[in-house]
């Protein structure tokens, strides 16, 4: 995987790195009306973050291995 990422996207994989983030949270502080920015989708594709059930919480979205190596590839929390 490369080391280089969208600004965009490493804020939100350090944003999900702090703790899992309810899916429902996920969708709703990151939608965006804009089709070409598609944050955590391309996070989720890039395998940075995966949805998985957590129980007691339900979906969450949560940071990979990728996502944490990425973080700390850029100077980031991970």
């Amino acid at each position: 995987m490369s080391v280089t990422a969208d600004p965009l996207v490493l804020d939100f994989v350090e944003w999900v790195a702090r703790e899992p983030r309810a899916h429902a949270e996920v969708v709703a502080v990151w939608k965006t009306s804009c089709p070409r920015l598609t944050i955590w989708e391309d996070a989720a594709e890039q395998g940075l973050v995966t949805r998985e059930s957590v129980a007691g919480a339900g979906l969450c979205v949560v940071v990979t291995d990728a996502g944490k190596q990425l973080l700390r590839a850029h100077g980031r929390a991970g």
